[in-house]
């Protein structure tokens, strides 16, 4: 975490609370002082990331020489402002609003899944009375079904407005709202919608008493029966802080764990909400082998000597894809495994489809900078991004930066919807956006010193300059800090190391930071632990191993799956599952068993998700981020790093002796010692910038189909973000290739084809169909952001 900005004498104020004299920042409120000198001041309403409403009156205190009790969230501090919190005053006041507040709140502590770590119960146990002069008839509110993954009990609220101002803030929208007036006041979504941001969990932790709860783990378990286990999530860049709460050996529940410097206290919904995935009825529990065409239960030694025996010798001809979100632990023992063995081919970018660069890259590809630091970027640039939905936190840091007013500006080939307004915007298709990007470059050489770099010049010789393009780099030039991020869905086309070499230029020549948001939640700990084709850790030797596509377009004979599922994962399923179906030998290191992986697979081991291992995830920016088991393997489960040190042993290789996790983890941070994180690269000119108007399937990675355990999550694949079985084009396109009155239309790429609902959006640039990844339908098909045909079903 930053350092806190120095504070000159002049900007304070001297005060006194309870007694103790102490120095406030001019401007803070009574609250802020009161808590930073560990005084306790009663609230409800207030939040310390939350917009001051000064509703619940719960905070009132006695000032001196004031008539009446202020409220201290909204009462600015003032030079010799002497304030009592403890007064007979100041407890007589706070005494009758928590009067006034239970006069309506129904007595069902027993069976509220808040009860024991409510701060309605704490604070009426200090502040409430023993007994109840209302004798009235308590209001009853109906309950509101607000979507799969809030449940509402709307009689339990006080109306402290938490949740309307968390959605705002995070949001952007009112998606809830206050109705009504007096007695009669509801909290309510409008027109009878559902809540439906991606961040909408997040109302559940500001509520002070249990009017939202989290729907998937209703009535699980009661909050002192829990145990809570500091972790990661596992299913982005950010490596969010999360606390992992379990009940009888079972994950029950995840809440954020604060850290201003990742996630504050936010969580995504998707990092909330996947833990269901864990529990699916999919979960490999037991080594299965398959003898003739039929699976048999086995024991780990038989299944790890029949794995032993189908690598061994193999040397070449093995090929292991390892998941962005395995640990770097299990990484590094994976490469080093696969390289024991007499194999380089080891990869776990499953989502990218061009290496052309591989040579010319830095060891790690991260953010640049911070997540925290995003907040006080003055413009950025992100380039094929669904920012909101591919890391939900860091679209956060940059709704507030342009609350702050940066400049955002987005080069995309979706239009997606973002809760915050963009400065300039270029919406195309796959195949234009370098052309695009190239043209930003030339407009930023109109307005700086610097030559060209050799070949630039004809390669931009033809592009036309536009107005947007020139107030985009006018922006990132006159920023004091400036981005430019290459985002997750354009990791995944195949003009990546073009868009990577304009867009590392442009950051060059406007003085901006350079990076990247990958997929996967260790991205940067794969690479540091050397599970890349062309060098181990630390980057320390060189190697021509085949990088994933080769992997399956080479069609080895034996392949090593760690947290994978390829049909899935892969950058082109179909072509994925025609390797393995045609490998002598498949061992997969998996959580879950897919119908697939019972056609293609010999071995399946059953190796533990992140909840049931220790480990080690490195985020976008760096940063290193250690976890323990939340919980005990799964039956016959076992953590993935233990799987492959006993394999290495058994396949009497060096370098498997550790007794730890924290022993493998050490070894990967002594070997990437000498790693300087630094995105830039020597200018190498692309052999051109492409710009075909054949028609392209855009595909990109949904929200909830990111990793295994996200896509069993129930819950979160009941929200309207879940990816569908459908295809959509504007009305233009449909119109142009004669299926504008068609339901159903057949994709075609190459010698693969799916048949799919046709849906006309808007949002999809010209001479473009969207068909999102991960999905039954696109796992049909080969790698996205590649030319297809379309014809009526």
């Amino acid at each position: 975490m930053s350092a806190k900005p120095e504070i000159s004498s002049e900007d304070m104020v001297s005060i006194e609370i309870d007694g103790i004299s102490m120095q406030a920042r001019k401007g803070a409120m009574i609250i802020h002082a009161a808590d930073e000198a560990n005084i306790f001041i009663p609230r409800f309403c207030y939040h310390k990331k939350l917009p001051i409403a000064a509703n619940c009156r719960m905070c009132l205190v006695e000032v001196e020489n004031v008539p009446k009790p202020l409220p201290a969230c909204a009462t600015p501090v003032a030079e010799g402002m002497k304030i009592l919190t403890r007064s007979e005053f100041a407890k007589k006041a706070q005494r009758s609003v928590m009067e006034f507040l239970l006069i309506n709140h129904p007595l069902d502590c027993p069976i509220c899944d808040q009860g024991g770590e409510c701060e309605l119960q704490d604070i009426a146990m200090g502040f409430g009375g023993s007994l109840s002069r209302f004798t009235e008839s308590k209001r009853v509110v109906a309950d509101k079904n607000i979507g799969p993954l809030i449940a509402t009990e709307m009689t339990r609220c006080i109306h402290c407005t938490r949740c309307i101002r968390t959605l705002e803030l995070l949001n952007g929208e009112s998606e809830l709202g206050g109705m009504n007036r007096g007695d009669r006041t509801t909290i309510d979504t409008y027109i009878e919608h559902s809540v439906d941001s991606e961040m909408s969990g997040n109302v559940i932790d500001v509520c002070p008493v249990g009017a939202l709860t989290a729907k998937p783990s209703r009535f699980s378990a009661r909050a002192w029966e829990m145990r809570a286990h500091n972790s990661i999530a596992a299913h982005d860049c950010v490596g969010s802080n999360i606390h992992v709460h379990t009940y009888n050996k079972k994950v029950v529940r995840v809440v954020p764990a604060e850290n201003e410097a990742v996630n504050e206290v936010w969580l995504s919904d998707r990092d909330r909400y996947a833990y269901a995935g864990l529990n699916s009825d999919t979960r490999l529990t037991t080594p299965l082998l398959k003898v003739g065409n039929e699976w048999q239960e086995t024991d780990w030694n038989t299944a790890l000597d029949e794995v032993v025996a189908g690598l061994r010798d193999q040397g070449e001809a093995i090929g292991c894809l390892v998941s962005p979100n395995a640990t770097t632990e299990e990484a590094f023992l994976a490469q080093r495994l696969l390289r024991g063995l007499g194999s380089q081919n080891i990869d776990h970018r499953l989502g990218q489809q061009d290496f052309s660069d591989d040579g010319a890259l830095p060891l790690v590809q991260g953010l640049g900078c911070s997540i925290e630091a995003l907040e006080a970027t003055n413009a950025a640039l992100l380039i094929g991004s669904d920012i909101r939905h591919d890391q939900p936190i860091v679209s956060h840091r940059l709704r507030k930066a342009v609350a702050n007013g940066a400049q955002l500006m987005l080069l995309n080939h979706v239009d997606y919807d973002l809760n915050y307004p963009v400065a300039e915007k270029i919406i195309i298709s796959p195949a234009g956006l370098a052309a695009e990007l190239a043209a930003i470059v030339k407009a930023m050489l109109e307005i700086t010193s610097e030559a060209a770099p050799a070949g630039l010049a004809g390669l931009i010789d033809a592009v036309n300059v536009t107005d947007t393009h020139r107030a985009m780099a006018d922006q990132l030039k006159v920023a004091e800090n400036a981005n430019v991020i290459i985002g997750m869905q354009a990791m995944a086309m195949p003009n990546l190391s073009t868009l990577r070499a304009l867009a590392a230029l442009l950051a060059r020549l406007s003085d901006a930071s350079f990076g990247y948001l990958t997929r996967g939640a260790n991205g940067s700990g794969a690479s540091l632990a050397g599970a890349l084709p062309y060098t181990d850790a630390g980057g320390q030797n060189n190697y021509s191993g085949l990088n994933a596509v080769q992997m399956m377009r080479e069609k080895l004979s034996a392949y090593v799956l760690l947290n994978v599922e390829p049909e899935q994962d892969c950058i082109d399923p179909a072509q994925a599952r025609r390797a393995l179906d045609n490998a002598s030998f498949v061992v997969c290191m998996t959580p879950f068993v897919s119908a697939a992986m019972r056609e293609y697979a010999s071995v399946l081991l059953p190796t533990a998700p992140f909840t049931e291992t220790s480990g080690t995830f490195v985020n976008a920016s760096g940063r290193w981020q250690r976890f323990a088991a939340a919980c005990a393997p799964l039956a016959d489960t076992r953590p993935a790093w233990k799987v492959l040190r006993v394999l290495g042993n058994l396949c009497d290789l060096s370098g498997f002796e550790y007794l730890s996790s924290e022993e493998v983890r050490a070894e990967v941070e002594r070997e990437g010692n000498a790693v300087v994180l630094d995105n830039q690269l020597d200018w190498q000119c692309p052999a051109g910038l492409g710009n075909s108007k054949e028609l392209v399937r855009i595909g990109d990675m949904p929200i909830y189909g990111i990793d295994n355990i996200v896509r069993r999550a129930t819950a979160l694949q009941g929200t309207i973000h879940a990816a569908t079985e459908s295809a959509a084009m504007n009305a233009a396109t449909a119109e142009q290739l004669g299926v504008s009155d068609a339901a159903r239309i057949v994709l075609s790429q190459g010698e693969d084809e799916t048949a799919v609902e046709l849906v006309i959006d808007e949002h999809v640039p010209n001479n473009c169909v969207m068909l999102a990844a991960s999905t039954a339908a696109s796992s049909q098909l080969g790698a996205p952001y590649q030319t297809v045909t379309i014809t009526k079903d």
